[in-house]
Order: structure tokens, then C-alpha cells, then sequence
């Protein structure tokens, strides 16, 4: 049997809002000297919430923990349509929130639910002849993207007060959950983006276990090998 090290594994971190997910990659490599670092689904800059970072020979597991069922939590706003369908973009359209009740908004939300081919968005890191799409879309080049088989198992707004929504989706891996926003915002006739995103689980592990990024950064190396869960039960959970 192989040997593993106390480093071979995964920690759950609770990222913070502005960092790239490899920003925190490299944060936690250069801190603790480990050489190979990855994480198991990216989240957007201003995204929040679960990140699976695998160490060691745990990043063998990546593409099968990659594979997971996700679940987020976050907030539309109805109005106004922007090219990245997040906040982060600009505002491409303005128009009147046509008036809408919770039980309306989950109405029109469940029509997403089952199978679906979803368009990416331009401003993503999807690649287009080697060269990702946001690169094109900050050059103002727009190209043809291939739509791609998602599943939705829930989607459902909790609380509305015009103009904003806070939802909850259940959905399979890959799925734009901006392009939910966008989508939907297009379906009610008056454009949508998506200003705040929370990851809250992904497969078994769920963001309750995980640890902020700043409190994972002030570990020493023994408090990190407490909280690395290791390769084999990481395997079995994968």
C-alpha cells in the first residue's frame, strides 16, 4: 500500500468574495510549501462559499470530486440585462420589472427545472480555439458557443422584493447559474443578472465544514494536517 502524508488530501475552504479561485490555490501553496495544490470547481471572483482544494496526490481526485451535483444560494436582480450576466458587467438594457408575486417568480423558475441546453456565457473561461471566451469578450468580440446539456433538480425563489430575488438552485456541475439569471430575466421580458453567489455544497460536502480563507492563511502547517481530510476517505467520498 501506498504511503500517504499527512498533506495527501483535501480542505474545504469558505472563500471569500473578490479572489480567483486559483488565487486561492496559489494563496494556500505559497503558504505552506505544498507543490501540488488544485480545487474542484471554479467560483467567479465575487462568488462565495465552498471550495474543495486538494493536495498532494489528492489531486488525483479532482475530476471526480469536479463531477459532483452542486447547490448555491444568491440573488437576481429584475430590470436590468448585463454582458457578463452578473454584476460584474455592463448594463446592456433597462426596463420595467413587470409586477410579479413569489409564487409567480417560482412559477416561471420551475419551468427550468429537468434537462436543458444551456448557452455559456461570452465572459467565461471556456475556450475558443485555446483562447478563453472572456479574453474575446473584453477585445468586444463576440463568437458562437456551443450550448451545453445541464440539469436543474431545484430552482426556487425564497424572497422577493422588487427588483430583487434570493434563490436557492440544485443543479449538475457545469451549469451557469448566470445564465439561469439571464435566462430567466429574458423569459419575464425585462432582463436579469445575478448579483450575489454563494456555493453551499457540492456533492457530500457541505460549506458548514469549511473554514474562511484568512483562518486556513493563519494555520501552521501541524493545524493544517488536522484539518486535511485524507486521500482515502477523500476517495471514498469521491
Amino acid at each position: 500500500m501506498q504511503d500517504f502524508s499527512a498533506l495527501d488530501g483535501a480542505i474545504l475552504v469558505d472563500k471569500p468574495a473578490g479572489p480567483t479561485s486559483h488565487d486561492v490555490v496559489d494563496a494556500i501553496r505559497r503558504k505552506f510549501g505544498i507543490k501540488k495544490v488544485g480545487h474542484c470547481g471554479t467560483l467567479d471572483p465575487n462568488a462565495t462559499g465552498l471550495l474543495i482544494i486538494v493536495l498532494g496526490r489528492g489531486t488525483k481526485l479532482s475530476e471526480r470530486l469536479m463531477g459532483d451535483d452542486k447547490v448555491y444560494e444568491g440573488t437576481i436582480k429584475f430590470g436590468e440585462a448585463t454582458d457578463s450576466y452578473d454584476c460584474d458587467g455592463e448594463i446592456t438594457s433597462s426596463l420595467p420589472v413587470p409586477l410579479l408575486t413569489l409564487d409567480q417568480l417560482n412559477e416561471e423558475a420551475s419551468k427550468f427545472i429537468g434537462d436543458q441546453m444551456q448557452l455559456p456565457p461570452m465572459v467565461s473561461a471556456i475556450k475558443k480555439n485555446g483562447v478563453p471566451l472572456y479574453k474575446l469578450a473584453r477585445k468586444g468580440i463576440e463568437v458562437e458557443r456551443e450550448p451545453r446539456l445541464i440539469h436543474v433538480y431545484n430552482y426556487r425563489f425564497t424572497e422577493y422584493t422588487e427588483p430583487l430575488g434570493k434563490f436557492r438552485v440544485a443543479c449538475t456541475k457545469g451549469t451557469y447559474i448566470r445564465s439561469l439569471a439571464h435566462d430567466l430575466g429574458q423569459k419575464l421580458g425585462c432582463g436579469a443578472h445575478l448579483t450575489t453567489l454563494r456555493r453551499s455544497a457540492s456533492g457530500k460536502f457541505d460549506v458548514a465544514a469549511a473554514l474562511p480563507l484568512d483562518a486556513i492563511l493563519k494555520l501552521s502547517t501541524a493545524e493544517l494536517e488536522k484539518r486535511v481530510m485524507p486521500f482515502l476517505k477523500l476517495a471514498a467520498n469521491a
